[in-house]
C-alpha cells in the first residue's frame, strides 16, 4: 500500500471533517506562484488536527511540511511526494491581556497588526507590509525598518514530534538575524505566539503603518510574484547592493529575473520555472562572489 493510500484511510477514520486536497499544485499557495502538485495537502482548523496530523504524516509517509502563507518558499517544478500541511485556517487572535494578543500559527502578519491596530496597541507596525503568517515569522525572527519579531513577542507554542507541545519564552526561542532555535529544529511546529505591545492612538498607529506601506510599494516589485528578499544581508553588507553593483539588475533566466526595481528580489515575470530561479540565484552568486569576495546565502526556502 502506497503511504497516501494508507493516509487517506487513518485520516478518513480518524479526522473525518478535515479537507484534504489530492494533488494539490503548490503554484497556488505560494507567492512566487511555482511549484507542482503535493500528493497531498490537508487543512487544519484546530490545533488538535494539526498534531493528529503531524502523527498520522510521519506514521505514513514520513515528515510532513507545514507551510504558511508560502512566502518564503520555492517548490520543486516536479511536485512533492509527501504530506503538506497548510495551517491557513488556524487563524484565529484574541486579546489575552491589556496589552497582549495570542495568535495561531496561520494567521497573516497584516491581519495581526491590523487587529493590534484598531485595539489601539502599537509595536506591530513594522509587520503590516511582510507577508508572512504568524508562524514563519516566529521561526525567522521577520522583521522590517527597525523592527523585529523579538522586540513584541513573548513566547511561542511549539510542537516537538514525540514530545509533544511546549511553550518557549522569546528567550528560550533564541531569536536572531533570520534565526531561530526552530530554524535549527525544522521538524518543530509554531501553533501560536503571544505578543506584548503597548498602549497607542489607533490614528498614529494606522499613519504609520500607511507610511511604511508607502515606502514598501515604492522601493519594492509588489506587482510580481516572488518570496520576498532572495538572499540574506551578509555582514557589514546589503544583498541587492552587491547584486546591483555586480551589473545583474534585469539579468534574466526564463521566466525569473533579478528585478530592475530592487536587485534584492528575484521576480517571476511569468511562467518561471522552479529550474529558472535555481539558475538565476546560482549565477548572481558567482557574480557577486567574483566581483566582491561575498557569499550570498539564500534567504529564500528551497523546498527539494
Amino acid at each position: 500500500m502506497l503511504w497516501y493510500e494508507r493516509f487517506d484511510m487513518e485520516a478518513a477514520a480518524k479526522l473525518p471533517e478535515l479537507t484534504v486536497e489530492q494533488e494539490e499544485p503548490l503554484s497556488r499557495h505560494s507567492s512566487f506562484r511555482i511549484g507542482g502538485p503535493a500528493r497531498r495537502m490537508a487543512f487544519p482548523d484546530t490545533a488538535e488536527q494539526l498534531i493528529t496530523l503531524e502523527e498520522l504524516g510521519r506514521l505514513c509517509g514520513g515528515e510532513p511540511l507545514i507551510l504558511g502563507n508560502g512566502t518564503n518558499v520555492l517548490f520543486p517544478d516536479e511536485g512533492l511526494d509527501r504530506l503538506v500541511i497548510n495551517t491557513r485556517d488556524l487563524c484565529r487572535m484574541e486579546l489575552s491581556g491589556e496589552c497582549r494578543l495570542t495568535a495561531e500559527a496561520g494567521l497573516s502578519l497584516a491581519r495581526l497588526a491590523v487587529f493590534a491596530q484598531q485595539n489601539g496597541l502599537t509595536g506591530l507596525e513594522f509587520a503590516h507590509g511582510i507577508p508572512g503568517s504568524v508562524g514563519g515569522a516566529v521561526c525567522m525572527n521577520a522583521g522590517a525598518y527597525g523592527g523585529e519579531m523579538k522586540d513584541v513577542l513573548m513566547g511561542a507554542s511549539v510542537l516537538f514530534p514525540g514530545e509533544g507541545v511546549r511553550y518557549l519564552s522569546v528567550e528560550e526561542l533564541d531569536l536572531g538575524y533570520r534565526h531561530s532555535l526552530l530554524t535549527e529544529h525544522p521538524e518543530a511546529v509554531v501553533m501560536g505566539a503571544v505578543f506584548h505591545l503597548q498602549k497607542g492612538d489607533p490614528g498614529q498607529i494606522k499613519g504609520k503603518m500607511d507610511e511604511l506601506m508607502q515606502r514598501r510599494k515604492a522601493s519594492q516589485p509588489l506587482e510580481f510574484p516572488s518570496a520576498g528578499s532572495t538572499f540574506k544581508r551578509p555582514v557589514g553588507y546589503f544583498a541587492g547592493a552587491l547584486i546591483q553593483d555586480a551589473g545583474l539588475k534585469g539579468l534574466t533566466v526564463g521566466g525569473a529575473q533579478v528585478s530592475t526595481k530592487h536587485a534584492g528580489f528575484v521576480i517571476n515575470t511569468g511562467g518561471a520555472t522552479c529550474a529558472d530561479v535555481l539558475e538565476l540565484i546560482a549565477q548572481v552568486q558567482q557574480a557577486v562572489r567574483e566581483n566582491a569576495g561575498v557569499e550570498l546565502e539564500p534567504e529564500v526556502r528551497i523546498i527539494r
